[in-house]
């Protein structure tokens, strides 16, 4: 018996049954009996909005349309919370009141602030202070104007823009929760990590809403779960430095963050070299010798704060830190156009952009 003669001999066994058990399939309508609708196939929302100061895209994937867009308005809710709580700019915000009162007194904070400062501090200390939200406090001596610059500033100046800068200066009182800066002009900014904070949280609340699949971007913060609406995993492209708007490599993922900072976009040069918008915490200057640094990991607030530490640190002692640390990957673009990896990571080379969708084409509005 071929395959399809035994599905039309298996299907005609499964009506017998029931027209057996209950009489004819018309009698059982004719009598009200429910009827179970065919469940509706999964398909991608997507929402996008402005926070943060950067630009976020929301998808979820889901068979209830309903659920999908409540999901991701919570998405968005929660994100522009955190970004009101966290804000440098916002004089509302409890990271401007620890700011205001650098030199003055302690502030004491909401136990999320709190907690989220201390684990900044944490990374710092991974890090050797590659990663410090204290940066900050350091003085704006660059301009990061995609343009030819004489030269840098003198070295005394850039020695004196970081006299402040020093993760190891906050004291934080975990029994009040209060944080205190102990020199006026010291200011934290939570930049670094912020984003991936904010996409983990909102994540948290769509999963917790009956999202199965999804994936969050906050301007190269990904983070993404479950599958997309045709049951594959998402395929996450990596931005090449050296061709703007095309794509070097990509890979696919589930339940996992892919977290990318680069510094072709805010960057000046002098005699020809690149110096980009992250600065070194110890010495002042911009960090080099990385064009990109893209982290992969499960928790996406920690590979937004390594994303900057390895830029930091460079090519080889970043990857080394990253090699070190359980279920951490990392790929790097040097300035010369190398791609490294560290151990055990694969990566699919691309050489057409037409086909870097992170998604199938979503629902959107």
């Amino acid at each position: 018996m071929n395959c399809l003669a035994a599905w039309q001999q298996q299907a005609r066994a499964v009506l017998l049954v029931g027209l057996c058990a209950g009489g004819s399939l018309a009698a059982a309508r004719a009598q009200g009996a429910p009827t179970v609708a065919a469940a509706r196939p999964p398909r991608a929302y997507t929402r996008a909005a402005h926070l943060m100061g950067s630009h976020f895209t929301f998808t979820a994937v889901s068979s209830d349309d309903s659920l999908a867009w409540r999901a991701l308005r919570a998405g968005m809710r929660e994100t522009g919370r955190i970004d009101r709580l966290f804000s440098y700019w916002d004089s509302t915000s409890q990271v401007v009141k620890i700011n205001r009162m650098a030199g003055i007194r302690p502030v004491v904070v909401d136990q999320e602030v709190y907690d989220l400062i201390a684990r900044t501090l944490k990374i710092s200390q991974l890090s050797g202070g590659a990663f410090d939200i204290t940066f900050a406090s350091g003085d704006k001596i660059y301009q990061f104007d995609k343009t030819e610059h004489a030269s840098l500033p003198d070295s005394a100046t850039v020695r004196n823009s970081v006299r402040r800068i020093g993760w190891q200066k906050v004291r934080l009182d975990p029994a009040v929760h209060s944080v205190y800066l102990p020199e006026k002009g010291m200011r934290i900014n939570l930049a670094g990590i912020l984003q991936g904070y904010g996409v983990r949280r909102a994540s948290e609340i769509m999963k917790k809403m009956g999202i199965a699949g999804g994936l969050l971007n906050g301007s190269g913060d990904v983070y993404c779960w479950g599958k997309q609406a045709d049951g594959s995993g998402w395929r996450i492209a990596i931005g090449d430095p050296a061709r703007p708007q095309s794509v070097s490599s990509w890979l696919t993922v589930s339940d996992m963050a892919v977290v990318t900072a680069g510094n072709y976009e805010q960057y000046f040069t002098v005699a020809g070299k690149y110096y980009g918008h992250i600065i070194n915490p110890h010495t002042g200057y911009p960090a080099t010798g990385l064009r990109s640094v893209t982290i992969i990991c499960p928790d996406v607030e920690l590979a937004d704060a390594l994303d900057d530490a390895v830029f930091v640190l460079g090519p080889q002692v970043g990857l080394a830190m990253i090699n070190r640390l359980k279920g951490v990957d990392a790929t790097v673009i040097t300035d010369d156009g190398q791609t490294l990896v560290s151990k055990g990571m694969q990566l699919n080379s691309y050489h057409s952009a037409a086909a870097a969708t992170v998604a199938k084409t979503p629902v959107t509005r």
